[in-house]
């Protein structure tokens, strides 16, 4: 039983910084890839970053590129995103998901946490 389960999100001022961690669990992800989503009110969930456990290949969407930075920590089967100068249109609710690559990932990903509240204000 793989169980996802992020934290970290949470209120702060546009321009501000927070750290997102999603703790992993079940199995072993040495060869599955990691991603972070969004969801705004009314709005399609998108895609955020993604991380490859093995190796740490990083891709970013590219309204987030330079601003946030996703990583992971293979020892404490943990992936973060560190999201700086927050804007308030990265307010959204904040999954991550895995699958074993990252087209299955784009495609609906395997596994899901449960999400976590991120709201910048203006």
């Amino acid at each position: 039983q793989v169980t996802l389960v992020e934290s970290g999100g949470g209120l702060v001022q546009a321009g501000g910084s927070l750290r997102l961690s999603c703790a992993a669990s079940g199995r072993p992800f040495s060869n599955y890839v990691m991603g972070w989503f969004r969801q705004a009110p009314g709005k399609e969930r998108e895609f955020v970053a993604s991380i490859t456990w093995r190796v740490g290949t990083t891709v970013y969407a590219d309204s987030v590129k330079g601003r946030f930075t996703i990583s992971r920590d293979n020892a404490k089967n943990t992936v973060y995103l560190q999201m700086n100068s927050l804007k308030p249109e990265d307010t959204a609710i904040y999954y991550c998901a895995v699958d074993q690559n990252r087209e299955r990932l784009l495609e609906g990903g395997r596994y899901w946490g449960q999400g976590t509240q991120v709201t910048v204000s203006s």
